[in-house]
């Protein structure tokens, strides 16, 4: 059973926090994975240990690890890699893999440009 874990950096200001919660159910409505988790590095719950309980808690065989982040710094690279292999010593038999920051992606230009106004 395959898992989205969402991956943001965390806020004080919930209405920052409250993304990643509207992300998560856009991400369930459109379907393609049987469980769809938020999960927070820092300053806001549930952080993200407790999130990939849930997941496996739930059922996950294969956990994919998604950063909505936008380039791929320290907490990716890093911060990331070392829970993904905590992970998977804590729970043998789910896989867990984490997948590349939204980057550079040609649709996040197309993004950009339209928060431009010149789309």
């Amino acid at each position: 059973m395959r898992a989205a874990l969402l991956i943001a950096h965390g806020s004080r200001r919930q209405e920052a926090n409250d993304d990643l919660h509207r992300l998560t159910a856009q991400v369930v409505e459109r379907g393609g994975f049987e469980i769809v988790e938020p999960a927070f590095l820092e300053l806001a719950e549930p952080d993200i240990p407790a999130a990939a309980a849930k997941c496996v808690e739930r059922g996950a065989t294969e956990v994919r690890m998604l950063p909505y982040f936008l380039s791929m710094g320290t907490h990716v690279a890093g911060d990331l890699e070392e829970f993904r292999t905590q992970f998977e010593e804590q729970y043998p038999g789910v896989r867990f893999e984490v997948r590349p920051p939204l980057g550079l992606h040609p649709k996040l230009v197309e993004v950009v440009f339209e928060r431009l106004g010149a789309a």
